[in-house]
């Protein structure tokens, strides 16, 4: 048989296949299904089958939690099947043969998983230019397969549902073991399957993904259930499914918005590495290779010998981390060995590669051995092929005049002998010429608010992290602030491109003094390719503010308070001025000018002043900054014990084009108090709130009778609203109902009158939402009490 298949007949036979490996977990099923025997025949028959589907009495109570009820084969098994029956008695089982089962038994002849390259699956899932034969897919997306059967499929006595597995342990409540059921109408953010097309025996399924589903290789089964009995069929090989994050879905980690940066840091397989010195910038080729043959196999590999666990592989954060360890080989062999020695005789010199293929499909095929030999720019331009197979954004970055701090200082120290020589023994830390690491794009949700978005990476060797060779992911917003206490490794890459250069001089009594410091030294022409072109890209300003600036000797200062030496630089004489940003009632509304309060307390008994600096960008809801879309720089003096009162004000016309989902916006004010040098920041998350959605009830609420709601909403901008559409929908009320309405004008009201008869007494939620490309967000509810009829 071409499955294998479970019933309620003697002659079905449950094993594995020619050519399968029985695991453990296997061995496991077939013991519990020999026991099974003795309590019943279709339970015990249905246990080897399925076990998710009908679990034995001496199971846990965790492990029957972990599967959730669906209308797959749990929902349609017998619940009396097996019970009832004295001890020692088995049921009577029909008398049939193999042919005549296989005649009626519900099978699974073949799985189709539609993996052609030009195919649909492949196109919109952005995977078609791989150059794999498996079934390639981006999570959070739906996609189809065709299965065909032994019979045509019954929808009303069949029963029909899918698994996925990966890892060598799966489990469901680690998200490592997926139950697809079969539904009528597909729910997003949910696993879930619909017939979409039947055709004889053949049907074609369209089924869910969610956006946080762990990534890596996936087993891919399907069970059917019929009158007759159970079958499943396992699948090889052949037919596993990779799934890969996805920049596309707006609910995944990864999610970046403007299509040509997608087509940039996901699916350019070439680019642009630069080096030599900030006066003489070189630039080469790198070929990343992220869709030739046998990278992506290499890829997985790399992730199976990370220290990632799979229910851990749907965190980009955490896949971006053990990628930047794998990559190195110091401590747990990974991808590529570095040297800088100069003598490159036993391997391939690092500035003999000119792309990352090579590198990683030597070290698949070697069974995983490291590559001889790699540099910084080396191991950049592996990280960013890794990074880009797997669908997270990516990008090589340069940084000329690149510190390495070796004591946590967030400083580069130079110290002398008391006569002026230097003092080697003291001196390690360093300035490169230049240095390549990586950028990659995500939302951090371990952070707050504002720190998503571009994180550095670096998979050089240079220091440890948590005992590991590793750097990152950090957030270059929390680089750029100098807030170095988020993780991960923030003050290693703030040291890089933005420390001080200190000079110190050692006292005849031991002690050093400060005789001299660079405060410009540090962190110049930061570059990467540019999107959509060849030339170099200057993102000096993302990493640190404008150099000498005010705000940019704030970052200092502050990240300098949490290293090793906290009190290099002159605390404030006093910290008596305090501020806080207020808003009036629930915030502001879309559709005119923003304002915000902004307070500041001067405590003490004497003037105070300082210029304040604000900033204020667009944001998701993810915390990824999008955006600045103003700045100003105010001047404030304060009396003795003034309480002084700003309004700040966001005009309608600096966001109208610019807002995201939520329409959320940070706003960072700082600033330093001239006599006391005291530093002034905070952050805060606002949003612009969306009018409601008005619904009054017309008319009795009856079951079974008629009535009508009224829905009405008024264009809170001072432009028209292109292409609405309302929907409506309330339990026992209404389905969900789309109702077109075309333009509404500025301010402009418009009114629906909707009809519908209750179905379900009791307190009834009627809801109604509006959609358009130019306001989202925009909803009302009511509650309407249905008296029975």
């Amino acid at each position: 048989m071409p499955a294998e298949l479970v019933g309620r007949f003697p002659s079905a036979r449950a094993g594995a296949g020619a050519g399968e490996r029985a695991g453990p977990a296997e061995k496991e099923e077939v013991v519990e299904s020999k026991a099974a025997e003795e309590k019943g025949g279709c339970r015990s028959w249905l246990l080897r089958a399925c076990p998710c589907c009908c679990r034995a009495p001496s199971e846990s109570a965790d492990t029957e939690a972990d599967v959730p009820q669906t209308d797959g084969i749990a929902a349609g098994v017998d619940a009396d099947a097996g019970r009832g029956e004295p001890d020692g008695v088995k049921p009577p089982l029909p008398q049939i043969g193999d042919t005549e089962l296989e005649e009626v038994l519900l099978q699974v002849r073949l799985v189709d998983l539609l993996k052609s390259h030009k195919g649909q699956n492949r196109t919109l899932h952005h995977t078609d230019q791989y150059h794999s034969d498996d079934l390639i897919i981006r999570r959070g997306e739906t996609f189809q397969v065709a299965v065909d059967l032994s019979r045509p499929f019954n929808s009303a006595t069949d029963k029909l549902h899918m698994e996925l597995k990966t890892g060598p342990r799966p489990l469901v409540s680690k998200g490592t073991h997926i139950i697809i059921p079969l539904v009528e109408e597909l729910t997003d953010d949910r696993w879930e399957a619909k017939i979409v097309e039947q055709d004889g025996n053949r049907i074609k399924l369209s089924i869910n993904s969610t956006p946080t589903a762990p990534i890596g290789r996936y087993h891919f089964t399907v069970a059917t259930a019929g009158p007759e009995g159970v079958a499943t069929a396992a699948q090889g090989p052949s037919n596993d499914i990779i799934m890969l994050f996805n920049p596309w879905c707006e609910d995944d980690s990864v999610y970046l918005d403007d299509e040509e940066e997608r087509q940039e840091y996901v699916l350019n397989d070439t680019g642009r590495l630069y080096y030599g010195t900030e006066k003489q910038i070189g630039a080469r080729t790198w070929n990343y290779g992220q869709f030739s043959e046998g990278v992506l196999s290499a890829c997985l590999y790399i992730l199976e010998k990370s220290d990632v666990l799979p229910r851990g592989r749907g965190d980009p954060v955490n896949v971006v981390r053990a990628i930047s360890a794998m990559i190195n080989s110091p401590d747990d062999r990974g991808v590529l060995e570095g040297n800088w020695s100069g003598d490159y005789a036993d391997g391939t010199a690092p500035t003999a590669w000119s792309g990352s293929v090579d590198i990683l499909k030597k070290y698949h095929d070697e069974g995983g051995m490291p590559v001889k030999y790699g540099q910084c720019w080396v191991f950049s331009g592996v990280t960013t092929t890794v990074l880009r197979c797997l669908g997270v954004p990516a990008r090589s970055v340069t940084n000329f005049q690149s510190a390495h701090d070796t004591d946590v200082s967030l400083t580069i120290d130079i110290y002398f002998d008391e006569n002026m020589e230097a003092l080697n023994s003291l001196n390690s830390d360093s300035v490169w010429n230049f240095h390549v690491w990586n950028d990659c794009w995500m939302a951090r949700p371990d952070l707050p608010p504002g720190m998503g978005g571009w994180q550095a990476v670096d998979s050089t060797p240079q220091e440890t992290s948590h005992g590991t060779f590793r750097c990152g992911p950090a957030s270059i917003t929390a680089v750029r602030n100098g807030q170095v206490y988020h993780k991960h490794d923030t003050p290693f890459v703030f040291a890089e491109v933005n420390s001080d250069k200190i000079y110190w001089q050692r006292n005849l009594d031991g002690t050093f003094s400060q005789i001299h410091s660079e405060k410009k030294a540090v962190g110049h022409f930061i570059s990467t390719k540019a999107v959509g072109s060849n030339q170099r890209h200057d993102i000096t300003h993302l990493y640190k503010h404008s150099e000498g600036s005010e705000e940019e000797r704030i970052a200092v200062e502050t990240a300098s308070r949490y290293g090793t030496k906290p009190n290099l630089y002159s605390s404030a004489a006093a910290e008596d001025v305090h501020m806080e940003v207020t808003m009036e009632g629930e915030g502001p509304r879309i559709g005119g000018d923003a304002q915000l309060t902004i307070v500041l307390r001067n405590q003490s008994a004497v003037p105070r002043s300082t210029s304040l600096h604000s900033q204020v960008e667009v944001m998701y809801y993810t915390g990824v900054l999008k955006g600045t879309i103003k700045k100003d720089q105010l001047p404030i003096e304060l009396a003795p014990n003034e309480v002084k009162t700003i309004t700040w004000v966001l005009p309608y016309q600096n966001y109208q084009d610019q807002l995201v989902d939520q329409g959320a916006l940070m706003l960072t004010l700082s600033g330093r108090v001239r006599e006391t040098q005291q530093v002034l920041a905070t952050q805060t998350c606002f949003r612009l709130r969306t009018p409601d959605i008005s619904i009054t009830p017309l008319g009795d609420a009856v079951v079974g009778k008629e009535m009508a709601a009224e829905i009405s909403f008024t264009n809170p901008l001072p432009r028209p609203l292109k292409g609405v559409v309302f929907r409506v929908e309330g339990l026992g009320l209404q389905s969900i109902k789309e109702i077109p309405v075309g333009d509404v004008g500025s301010r402009s009201s418009v009114t629906l009158k909707e009809r519908f008869v209750p179905s379900l007494a009791g307190v009834r939620k009627l809801v109604a939402s509006m959609h358009c490309a130019q306001l989202t967000q925009v909803h009302g509810v009511v509650d309407i009490t249905v008296q029975e009829n």
